[in-house]
């Protein structure tokens, strides 16, 4: 048996703060999708705590299509020392999802169903910048479909995705 290597003692640490999530979802329940993210965008609404938690922020919306970036660090490495593929995950699905609602009307909304994630390189604290863009494929009155894609500041694809969301009343 392998004996476990003695543990080294080089902590960091990161304290998140966030608003009250349903605070943000019940302003968005009276206005589209499109004017609900374009006030995030602004800053007239909150990040939600999981961009809080990660780092990531809505940076660009129109309608059918949006862009966040994210500025990974260390807190984010799998145990093999790179950024962990839920990281990179959450920011296709964010993006495919949002890209969705910018399409949704005022009291409905939606939830992945779906989503397939391709990983084309790794990414680590010293990537830089990374930004998902996300796309409507296909819209739908009860499922619609999203690309998204991620990539360095340099534009080189670091992953894909495609998404499904089932859409509903909120």
């Amino acid at each position: 048996m392998t004996k476990a290597p003695a543990r080294l003692d080089v902590t960091r640490t990161k304290t998140v703060s966030w608003a009250d999530p349903k605070a943000t979802a019940t302003l968005g329940r009276d206005v589209s999708g499109l004017e609900f993210l374009t006030r995030w965008t602004q800053g007239e609404q909150a990040n939600p705590p999981i961009g809080e938690l990660i780092g990531f922020h809505l940076t660009s919306v129109e309608e059918g299509a949006v862009e966040f970036t994210c500025v990974p660090d260390e807190s984010v490495y799998n145990p093999i020392g790179m950024v962990h593929g839920g990281l990179a995950c959450t920011l296709l699905d964010s993006a495919a999802g949002c890209a969705v609602h910018s399409t949704l009307p005022a009291g409905v909304g939606y939830s992945s169903i779906e989503i397939k994630v391709s990983f084309m390189r790794p990414i680590h604290a010293d990537t830089g910048p990374i930004i998902a863009r996300g796309w409507v494929t296909k819209p739908g009155k009860r499922v619609c479909f999203a690309d998204a894609e991620l990539r360095d500041a340099d534009g080189k694809l670091l992953a894909t995705a495609s998404s499904s969301c089932l859409v509903a009343p909120v």
